[in-house]
């Protein structure tokens, strides 16, 4: 017998088990039992869900047209606490299927410089009854009014920082600073919380894989107690694509007073820089400069003197000198005024 036959067979015997056990008197009675349990438990289920309940459920309060320069003293019912009567079936919508739409309290209605937000006890009643069905009854909410005291906030302007990582792909650099627009934002908040802010810092960026300039808009980090006007800002992130250029710039003495000579090994140093490569024509020799004073070389004994750039383009991110210093020969003329 081959290995699908015996497979079969397997399948034949597990089918034929399963159909007597099926049959068997004792299975059939607990089918039945089951049925009829579940059928009562059905007609009670019916039957309780025509009798009346009463339940909680939250209905949000939304705040709305409250300007940057207000806050309030003490933080407002964010909710209203529902109690309602009706049949279970009713409820059970309420429960699960029906979504209520936020009680609005709108600063813009109130009697300007009141200094309290107040929503009267009708009002609320009144938004709560327009989402209740017609046979629910309203037996009571809390809080039954809503008076939010509320101040005005000391304004302050402050500049915004970037906080972020920015990561480029092979070849390409930051090719300038990082421009944020606005740079400065107002911020609202009390004498206290204003004393301890000095710049506002947009949420952590992180930028990968970066081969040209990125702009797009960032979200200020939110400060407790301080309300940021506008909350977003601008930034633009300049990336180019970099190259190398090297130039041959003289080494300068700029005090060497006339009755001496200097002679210098080399008498030119080479600078290889990274720069833009959407400004490699604008580079040229006269952006460097290599200099030192003859005070340096009268206190130099060794007959050798480390140089740098003392002249360098901002934009140019990184210079490289070779040689790094040089031989120098001094000799004093016989002949000078």
């Amino acid at each position: 017998m081959s290995q699908l036959d015996r497979i079969n067979q397997s399948f034949k015997s597990a089918r034929t088990e399963i159909n007597a056990f099926l049959r068997r008197q004792r299975w059939k009675e607990a089918l039945i039992f089951f049925f009829f349990v579940l059928l009562s438990l059905g007609f009670w289920l019916l039957q309780s869900l025509q009798q009346e309940y009463e339940i909680e459920i939250k209905i949000p309060v939304r705040y709305k047209n409250i300007p940057p320069d207000v806050s309030f003293t003490e933080t407002p019912p964010q909710e209203i606490i529902v109690r309602v009567k009706d049949k279970g079936s009713v409820l059970l919508n309420y429960s699960f299927g029906r979504s209520f739409a936020p009680i609005e309290a709108n600063l813009k209605n109130q009697a300007d410089k009141s200094g309290s937000l107040s929503i009267p006890k009708k009002t609320i009643e009144s938004d709560i009854q327009k989402q209740l069905l017609a046979s629910t009854a309203l037996t009571g909410f809390e809080p039954q009014h809503i008076d939010a005291a509320y101040s005005k906030r000391v304004k302050k302007e402050i500049p915004v920082v970037f906080n972020g990582t920015v990561q480029t792909t092979p070849g390409f650099h930051i090719s300038g600073d990082i421009s944020i627009s606005p740079m400065n934002i107002s911020v609202f908040a009390s004498d206290v919380v204003l004393d301890t802010l000095d710049q506002a810092k947009t949420v952590f960026t992180e930028i990968k894989k970066a081969n040209k300039t990125i702009t797009k808009t960032v979200q200020l980090q939110k400060v407790d107690e301080a309300t940021y006007d506008p909350t977003s800002v601008t930034v633009t992130i300049p990336i180019e694509e970099f190259t190398e250029k090297t130039l041959e710039i003289p080494v300068i003495c700029t005090d060497l007073p006339p009755h001496y000579t200097l002679r210098t090994f080399p008498s030119v140093a080479k600078v290889t820089c990274s720069i833009p490569l959407s400004r490699f024509k604008d580079l040229s020799e006269d952006a460097f400069e290599i200099k030192f004073s003859f005070k340096d070389l009268e206190q130099n004994v060794s007959g050798s003197l480390p140089i740098h750039l003392t002249k360098k383009p901002d934009w140019v991110s990184s210079a490289t000198l070779v040689p790094d210093k040089i031989e120098f020969i001094l000799e004093q003329n016989n002949r000078h005024d």
